[in-house]
């Protein structure tokens, strides 16, 4: 009797009358028959793929599965428990992926819902998948809304899933065998299977985009980081590259646009260079955004993981121990290049920077470097005791490590002067965390030691001013067991510190966000807080100009370096006499 009644009212929407469903649902049925040329008194079992045709349409959607999954394993717990089934299907109606009790497996596997099943709406008729991916909308084809008799028991809820480019990829479906007759009793399902949609399209937008920004929005505050809206990835020039279809109606709500490929202050005041102030670090109220219309969002800015330093040009041929010593910055390799050539001589080498440049990893290369089967000794300068030094007047042959020659009083001195006064076989590598052109504590030095110990005088860049940043944080997470990376905001983080104690302080902080990480992906949440120590003394402009070297003059780069804007890096650059364009330099 209840066929009757559907093929009869049917037939009364296809002649023009309101029989009171859905218009979308009238609009389907009217397709199914004056389109597809079906019979709604025509039973139709489900249509199945074959086990090929199913690998061929697994294989073209093998990247967003595998994007898909985990958020799918999470969304079937939520609902096992009321004998939902999950459905992913690709953008052609074929079911790729599916979670449901396998208890039940014989009863989905007739009624459609598994893998294989070609829900398209030409061969399934009005049902959920196949309505969504006419209408790009999402859907609910509840019981009888259905257009074919074998699938009026059913209840579908289906929302579409947009590659970043904005077209459609695929459906993701939850679906009933059976299921209380008021429509109304599937809002539920609708709001879930929205949400986890919605938060598909941003795993896979940060996936693919990770060498751009990728801007975040949200009409809350509170959502902002932990649940977003939408979200858009931009180039350096500011252009949009990538989206999340939620990105239209927070960026265009008065009308569809093509977002690709405009640029972003188009849609928002705002532009590439103010987005490191939209990053974590400020309260997300306070990351406001303002629509050409006059409307608001909050805004969460990320920024782009840049791709893994290549070996620095020299670094091939250099001897093994000084090889991993830098990336490609270009002060530190010619001061590795100039290291390496020095080293096998017997010349005597003081290597100066701030603490925890890598002075005393420097000096043992070189000692390695030298002949073999010869011993380092280590002297620190601080409080240095004559006796102490006297000790090494019988030492064996070998290198001579003196760290901080600036703590050296008069008497370390003296003793120091006569024990090489007599072992010309003690080659001397010394540090200091001192500018010997200006520091008072070098100058103080007996001038006949300081000629014996600064035979060459090497400077190591401070990690401020290094542009290999990210190789050397690479590196130095390759030291654990686990196989870590920093998520793209954390590794912004760190990037915009100013390390006064340097590669030291880079490494210990690593250590304790490995330790405390509970994923393999290192988030802002698992780093300690920046240093309190107090910043070396250094010249303004000369800090500020080395910098600039070390990014090349990009004046975006250095504002994310500094987490300032770049407005206020070319302030601070006219305020010091720096032009904004120098001629290149030799």
């Amino acid at each position: 009797m209840r066929d009757l009644e559907h093929v009869s009212e049917i037939d009364r929407v296809l002649k023009g009358y309101e029989t009171g469903r859905d218009g979308l649902v009238s609009e389907s049925w009217r397709r199914c028959v004056q389109t597809y040329g079906m019979d709604p008194a025509r039973p139709e079992p489900a249509h199945i793929v074959t086990e090929q045709q199913l690998r061929e349409h697994q294989e073209q959607s093998e990247r967003l599965i595998a994007t898909a999954r985990s958020g799918l394993r999470t969304l079937f717990k939520q609902v096992a428990g009321h004998n939902y089934v999950l459905l992913l299907a690709d953008a052609k109606g074929v079911c790729v992926d599916f979670f449901g009790d396998p208890r039940f497996e014989d009863d989905l596997r007739q009624a459609g819902l598994y893998l294989g099943s070609d829900w398209s709406e030409d061969l399934a008729g009005t049902c959920g998948v196949g309505s969504c991916i006419v209408t790009g909308e999402a859907v609910t084809i509840h019981q009888s809304d259905h257009f074919g008799l074998s699938h009026t028991p059913l209840s579908c809820t289906a929302a579409p899933i947009y590659d970043t480019c904005g077209k459609l990829a695929a459906v993701l479906d939850i679906s009933l065998l059976r299921s209380p007759s008021p429509k109304s009793s599937q809002n539920l399902a609708m709001n879930l299977v929205k949400a986890s949609t919605r938060r598909v399209e941003m795993a896979n937008l940060m996936a693919t985009t990770r060498k751009e920004w990728v801007l975040r929005f949200s009409t809350s505050p509170e959502f902002l980081e932990v649940d977003p809206e939408a979200a858009i990835a931009l180039d350096d020039s500011g252009r949009i590259t990538g989206m999340t279809h939620g990105a239209l109606a927070c960026l265009a709500p008065t009308g569809s646009t093509d977002l690709i490929g405009s640029r972003i202050d188009m849609y928002l005041d705002l532009d590439v260079d103010d987005l490191p102030s939209l990053m974590r670090g400020r309260p997300a109220e306070d990351r406001v955004l303002r629509r050409r219309d006059g409307g608001g969002l909050y805004g969460h800015a990320i920024a782009p993981q840049a791709a893994r330093m290549a070996r620095s040009p020299v670094s091939g041929s250099l001897p093994t121990p000084l090889r991993g010593i830098c990336g490609q910055d270009a002060t530190l390799s010619q001061v590795v290049s100039k290291v390496a050539r020095l080293a096998p001589t017997q010349v005597p080498i003081l290597l100066s920077g701030e603490t925890g440049t890598g002075k005393e990893y420097l000096a043992r290369a070189i000692h390695v470097l030298g002949p073999a089967d010869r011993s380092f000794h280590t002297l620190c300068c601080s409080a240095l005791k004559p006796e102490k030094v006297g000790a090494l007047s019988d030492a064996a042959a070998g290198t001579l490590f003196l760290r901080g020659i600036e703590d050296l009083d008069k008497a370390g001195q003296a003793a120091l002067l006569a024990l090489l006064e007599h072992r010309s076989d003690l080659r001397v590598v010394a540090t200091t965390r001192q500018d010997p052109a200006g520091s008072t504590s070098i100058r103080a030095l007996r001038p006949e030691l300081y000629f014996r110990l600064a035979g060459s005088l090497i400077r190591i860049p401070p990690l401020r001013h290094r542009q290999d940043f990210d190789w050397l944080v690479d590196r130095l997470l390759r030291r654990s067991p686990r196989d870590l990376r920093l998520s793209p905001s954390a590794r912004a983080e760190l990037s915009g510190r100013h390390w006064p104690g340097n590669i030291r302080e880079l490494a210990t902080l690593l250590d304790v966000a490995t330790a405390l990480a509970e994923t393999d992906v290192i988030d802002l949440t698992d780093l300690p807080q920046a240093s309190l120590s107090r910043r070396v003394e250094t010249d303004p402009k000369q800090d500020l100009e080395a910098l600039l070297d070390a990014c090349g003059w990009n004046m975006s780069q250095v504002a994310r370096r500094l987490g300032v804007n770049r407005s206020t890096v070319l302030r601070r650059m006219r305020s010091l006499g720096l032009e904004p364009h120098p001629k290149p330099r030799a």
